[in-house]
């Protein structure tokens, strides 16, 4: 079922998702060659205190961590651990604060010093089809048209759009109806309606799109060992336009 929030609950969404947004923007300064991914989790842990917020994915479905990070071929759902990030390698971190009762989530990918030029061409193809959803993300659409969009825009520039993880709706729960896939086609799925609130989240692999899980039960990482990005927003649906949560 597919829970429309009123405006009032929109303008409480907002502190969550500004949390969010604006600890992922200090982990990004933070985030150079030799630093440890554990070091990002214990900075964003510190934060998420300070904002007397939640950390959203610690504990979820048992996942041991506040923060995802996923360097180079990792996915999704990469754990931070001791070691250093290194010239050239990229990072995606995934990260959400539960606050006043409302989730708030959002993902960047984000180079670790200086990268090859493929590997900040995927990045970018990758942050621009997140935005090319987002224009489609409006009363009166259907949920394929952010779909098609993210698709589209990705595999016009040669990669491949991951499948087996898709966004969602979000609100009291992390994780609300409808989910929202990376590819479809345009015209088809619900319709979308003021109220609608979205994580959309393309993750865009430099090869083909196929994805294993490793023995963790957790990490996921490209089947062909290719680089991939990952890029989410929280946005809502409203009488007056479509809005991103997640962006300061």
């Amino acid at each position: 079922m597919i829970v429309l929030k009123s405006p009032r609950e929109i303008e409480r969404m907002k502190v969550p998702n500004r949390i969010v947004a604006e600890i992922l923007v200090l982990l990004r300064e933070k985030i150079k060659p030799g630093i440890t991914t554990l070091e990002l989790e214990e900075l964003a842990l510190k934060e998420t205190k300070k904002n007397k917020a939640i950390p959203a994915f610690k504990g979820y479905a048992g996942f041991p961590f506040a923060l995802c990070c996923s360097p180079n071929d990792v996915v999704v759902h990469g754990m931070p651990n001791n070691n250093p990030l290194n010239e050239g390698d990229i990072l995606s971190l995934d990260f959400g604060v539960l606050y006043d009762d409302f989730y708030g989530d959002a993902a960047i990918t984000v180079p670790v010093g200086n990268i090859s030029p493929e590997a900040a061409h995927l990045i970018k193809i990758t942050e621009e089809s997140l935005y090319k959803g987002i224009e489609h993300a409006v009363a009166g659409g259907r949920l394929f048209d952010i779909s098609y969009a993210v698709q589209s825009h990705v595999e016009r520039s040669g990669y491949s759009v991951v499948r087996d993880f898709v966004g969602h709706g979000i609100g009291k729960k992390l994780h609300e109806e409808p989910q929202v896939p990376n590819y479809g086609k345009p015209g088809r799925g619900v319709q979308l309606k003021s109220g609608m609130l979205l994580a959309i989240e393309p993750m865009v692999n430099k090869g083909s799109f196929a994805v294993k899980v490793l023995d963790d039960s957790w990490t996921a990482v490209t089947a062909d060992g290719a680089l991939s990005a990952h890029f989410e927003h929280t946005i809502a649906i409203t009488d007056h336009g479509t809005e991103i949560l997640t962006r300061l």
